[in-house]
C-alpha cells in the first residue's frame, strides 16, 4: 500500500491493518516494537495509568521467559530449544 494512501487513514484503521499484517506473517519483531512504543504514546495522549499497566504488563511477560528455563517448564520446552539451537 502506498504511503499516501496509509497518510490519508486514521490511527484505528492503521492500527487494524498494521496487526493483521504482523499476525499474518508472524512478525515479532513489529509486536515488540508496539510494546515498547505503546506506554509513550499512553502517556503522551495522558493515559498515564494505562501506560503504567501496560509497562508492567511487558515487564510480566519478560519474567515469563526468564522463568522458562526453570524446573518442569524447562524440561517441556526442551524440543523447542533444541530445534532453534541446532546447526542440522
Amino acid at each position: 500500500m502506498k504511503r499516501a494512501d496509509l497518510d490519508n487513514m486514521g490511527g484505528e484503521e492503521l492500527h487494524d491493518l498494521a496487526v493483521r499484517r504482523a499476525a499474518k506473517h508472524l512478525d515479532v519483531k513489529f509486536f515488540w516494537k508496539l510494546i515498547e512504543t505503546l506506554p509513550m504514546a499512553e502517556a503522551a495522549a495522558g493515559e498515564t495509568d494505562r501506560a503504567n499497566a501496560d509497562l508492567q504488563s511487558a515487564l510480566a511477560h519478560i519474567d515469563d521467559l526468564t522463568n522458562s528455563g526453570r524446573g518442569e517448564t524447562a524440561e517441556l520446552l526442551r524440543p523447542l530449544y533444541i530445534d532453534y539451537l541446532a546447526d542440522d
